[in-house]
């Protein structure tokens, strides 16, 4: 016998069933793959009825757009600890903390990091207005922050930042996708990559330059 609406809220009402789906999504695809994935399997593993998660996603691109979505929440709590940790450090070594965070959350967060660049999420007509949203917030969250940078003179005064942004991101991803192919599977080269782009990178924002 299914579970009623009544007791699927009593089950999850701590957590959430969206977020329980998102999870569960995730988990389905880092351990088995896109081909394993379903509404109905997702609602047989947790114990709900088959309509359930239709009450949340409304097919499964719905579905994958939304762990792209929770995916891009996840990088920002991310690079927040991040710059938390190394808000005090020198701009070129703070650089270099950014740049190998970045690609470290895409090794280790494949099951999202996949999808939030997937043609799956962007590439219709009509991306989920949800994660476009989200998405263009993130970039710019980062612009802002560079633009605050700028005021208080610790990045170069002459930096076009939201160009040089669109250039960070494509380039850090560059990376991302060529680790994760296993281009850059040996975590030494990696590392000594992701610091010889952050240097050349804060070539371009090192304020000295303009003295």
């Amino acid at each position: 016998m299914g579970k009623s609406p009544t007791s699927e809220v009593r089950k999850y009402h701590h957590g959430g069933l969206k977020q329980v789906l998102l999870e569960e999504t995730a988990r389905i695809l880092r351990e088995e793959g896109e081909a394993a994935l379903s509404l109905r399997r997702l609602a047989s593993n947790l114990g709900v009825s088959r309509t359930a998660p239709y009450n949340h996603f409304k097919n499964k691109d719905a579905l994958l757009a939304g762990v792209a979505e929770e995916g891009f929440r996840k990088f920002e709590r991310a690079m927040r600890k991040v710059r938390r940790k190394h808000q005090d450090s020198p701009g070129q070594q703070f650089f270099r903390a950014v740049v190998n965070a970045y690609v470290n959350f895409a090794l280790k967060n494949q099951e999202y990091y996949d999808l939030m660049y997937s043609s799956k999420s962007w590439g219709t007509d009509k991306p989920e207005e949800s994660l476009l949203s989200t998405a263009r917030q993130t970039l710019l969250d980062d612009i802002a922050r560079m633009k605050r940078a700028q005021d208080e003179g610790r990045i170069a005064k002459q930096v076009d930042v939201t160009e040089f942004c669109r250039i960070y991101w494509g380039t850090l991803h560059g990376i991302s996708r060529l680790t994760l192919d296993g281009i850059y599977a040996n975590a030494t080269i990696r590392r000594k990559l992701c610091n010889s782009t952050a240097d050349m990178l804060w070539q371009q924002l090192d304020p000295a330059q303009e003295k």
